[in-house]
């Protein structure tokens, strides 16, 4: 009976193993969290569910063909996550001790995107900027072409200079260092009935949709700055409120009360 109850009494060493692994599943979800991996992951849950049914239930068919399907689950489970786990490996070594020590030269990055915004803005340059945090912008970069270079003002205003060979797409920054430029976002799915909003704003929706990235977008036909996150867009945005919002230090972004007037109007029509 005292063995039994040992279970109980879990010692030190259960601690240890027990927040080691609460620790790794967290970082697995912040991975997979608002990205089309989750959708998978929900499909995978459904079919150990209907898994579990049949067995309980001897539906010797379905349980033939669930068997089979999860005997080559792992192989294909490499090949769909291949971005997911690519990211996850890569910031392995990313921990929290290390970004603190790092706040200084972000405030410095912080700096330099601001006053490229405001160059781009009064140019009437068009521009989307990408800023990674939690999930990694990895299958996107992908999409465009690798650069490497610590960011700076005038970098970004070069590579958003009209007829530049990367002044279309989307320039992906990942802590002090540009890693791409030229890169193509995807569009939300969400039904956006601001006309007035183009092809950028509604890039930089769906990548705030799909993932927790900040992306600052400059209209070459208005000059307005506009910043989407957690699948919102705030236009009209200064540089103090900018400088805010990257920092983390002032509200989320959200409609702003015009946005939302001409919204309600349009739905109205």
């Amino acid at each position: 009976m005292w063995e039994q109850l040992r279970v109980l009494r879990p010692g030190w060493a259960d601690l240890v193993e027990i927040l080691l692994v609460a620790v790794l599943l967290y970082r697995v979800l912040l991975v997979l969290q608002r990205t089309r991996a989750m959708q998978i992951m929900l499909g995978v849950v459904l079919l150990a569910g209907a898994y579990g049914a049949a067995r309980l239930l001897d539906l010797i068919l379905i349980r033939t063909l669930l068997e089979t399907v999860f005997q080559y689950g792992a192989i294909a489970a490499l090949v769909v996550f291949q971005p997911e786990l690519r990211a996850a490996l890569a910031r392995l070594g990313q921990s929290r001790m290390l970004r603190f020590f790092q706040k200084m030269e972000g405030s410095k990055v912080i700096d330099a995107i601001v006053e490229a915004t405001e160059r781009l803005a009064r140019s009437k340059h068009g521009a989307i900027i990408a800023i990674e945090r939690e999930v990694g912008l990895d299958e996107y970069a992908e999409t465009g072409s690798r650069v490497q270079a610590h960011v700076s003002a005038e970098m970004l205003a070069t590579i958003f200079t009209p007829y530049s060979p990367l002044h279309d797409g989307a320039v992906l920054i990942s802590g002090d260092q540009i890693r791409a430029a030229g890169a193509i976002l995807p569009l939300t799915q969400t039904t956006v009935r601001d006309r007035s909003l183009g092809t950028r704003h509604r890039a930089a929706l769906g990548l705030s949709e799909e993932t927790d990235a900040i992306v600052i977008v400059v209209s070459e036909e208005t000059a307005q700055v506009s910043v989407a996150m957690g699948g919102n867009l705030e236009r009209g945005v200064t540089p103090e409120r900018l400088r805010a919002i990257v920092t983390g230090e002032g509200p989320r972004p959200d409609l702003t009360r015009a946005d939302a007037a001409r919204t309600h109007a349009v739905a109205r029509a």
